[in-house]
């Protein structure tokens, strides 16, 4: 009995032994890891940080790009109703270019008729046109 009790306690000194070595081991690999995790910490919020001001300065140039997309907008707005006020006086001065260019004719000939009166020629008794101003009305 006592031999077998000096067993078990043998056994038990063993296991004890056993049981501080493991709970050493343990306690230095979770020491490893609080380092690691430590540090990875560390890592990531200098990253954080990092990518906070990556986004932020990202945020500021898409306003900015926000901001010139409008007022490149508004530009394009400006030259095309410039564009279109262009087309209208356009269309005006197409319309009117017959009209136009028969007051011009006219002009030209009361210029030509004028410059010739106003050098010797006497056309106060020729008549070009028939003008009824003066005819009773009906």
């Amino acid at each position: 009995v006592i031999a077998m009790i000096d067993l078990l306690a043998k056994d038990l000194d063993k296991e004890m032994t056993e049981a501080e070595t493991e709970e050493k081991e343990a306690q230095k690999d979770y020491e490893a890891m609080m380092r690691e995790s430590a540090t990875k910490r560390a890592a990531d919020t200098a990253a954080l940080t990092s990518k906070g001001g990556a986004k932020a300065d990202a945020e500021v140039a898409l306003e900015n790009h926000r901001a010139e997309k409008a007022s490149g907008a508004r530009e394009l707005m400006a030259v095309h109703k410039y564009i279109a006020s262009l087309h209208a006086e356009c269309d005006w001065l197409l319309q009117y270019f017959d009209v136009r260019k028969e007051a011009r004719a006219g002009e030209i000939d009361s210029l030509v008729k004028a410059k010739a009166i106003l050098s010797g020629s006497d056309y106060s008794f020729v008549q070009t046109k028939a003008h009824n101003f003066l005819a009773k009305a009906a």
